[in-house]
């Protein structure tokens, strides 16, 4: 394991150290350790790239697709779990077909549809795209559910409990665990996505940060340093949020496997 480890960690390494090179010294020896701090192309990097505007653009389409996916993903599972039917298990086998479906094949009735609703080129309509992830959610979060001790919502609903606040008060901190982890995952999935914002995101102004990144190849063909020192940047938040939430990760997992 340590072995692949550091096979794995090489590009990472290799992208590292040469954002502190120069041009000529990244040519010479793109492996070795920098002769010395060079800490100008970070430097460069914030004078010629609006980096604050794209990493706020990135934070608020992140944590709006976040709100909304678990909001719905955990309702979801909620209903499903607590009314069991015929019609809920025909829901649920829509909803996988739906999950396995490659998202690539429906870029293009998608891009139509957020022309028609005049989302397209907007945030709100990123928002919107990624609020599907929830269909990954609620699958998550529904076997979480069904090791709940269900006498608890039942003596809830004896005290007089309404089904919102069973909902609120009780389930959702009951499932707190397996919240986080599916919302580290799908942290991740929408900070590095690239595909999406690229077909849907045209104006300079809404790009995300990947997109930054993507628009420098052409700016910084030549100097491979800067570029690097773009994607270290817009990697860091995700490699400091991922350190500091793996914990939640195993435990959200495997919680809802030795509860009761």
């Amino acid at each position: 394991m340590l072995c692949l480890a550091a096979l794995v960690a090489v590009p990472l390494y290799y992208v590292v150290v040469n954002t502190f090179k120069t041009q000529a010294e990244m040519s010479a020896s793109p492996l070795a350790l920098p002769s010395q701090l060079y800490l100008q192309n970070y430097v460069d990097v914030f004078g010629r790239v609006p980096l604050a505007a794209s990493f706020v653009n990135t934070l608020v389409v992140t944590v709006a697709s976040i709100t909304v996916m678990l909001l719905v993903g955990s309702m979801a599972a909620y209903a499903m779990v607590v009314r069991s039917s015929r019609f809920n298990t025909v829901l649920g086998l829509c909803l996988l077909a739906a999950f396995v479906i490659p998202g690539q094949s429906t870029l293009i009735p998608l891009y139509r549809f957020l022309v028609d609703i005049g989302l397209i080129d907007t945030l709100s309509g990123l928002v919107l795209l990624y609020s599907a992830g929830a269909i990954f959610c609620y699958f998550l979060i529904q076997g979480y559910m069904r090791t709940l001790p269900f006498e608890i919502i039942e003596a809830a609903r004896i005290d007089g409990a309404g089904p919102w606040q069973i909902f609120w008060r009780i389930v959702l901190p009951l499932v707190r665990p397996i919240l986080v982890t599916v919302g580290v995952f799908q942290t991740m999935w929408v900070w590095n996505d690239f595909i999406t914002p690229n077909v849907f995101l045209t104006s300079p102004d809404n790009r995300t940060i990947v997109l930054q990144v993507y628009s420098a190849v052409g700016q910084f063909s030549t100097d491979w340093p800067l570029f690097m020192t773009l994607s270290v940047l817009a990697i860091l938040p995700m490699v400091v949020f991922f350190v500091l939430t793996q914990r939640h990760i195993v435990s959200g997992l495997v919680g809802g496997a030795i509860k009761g």
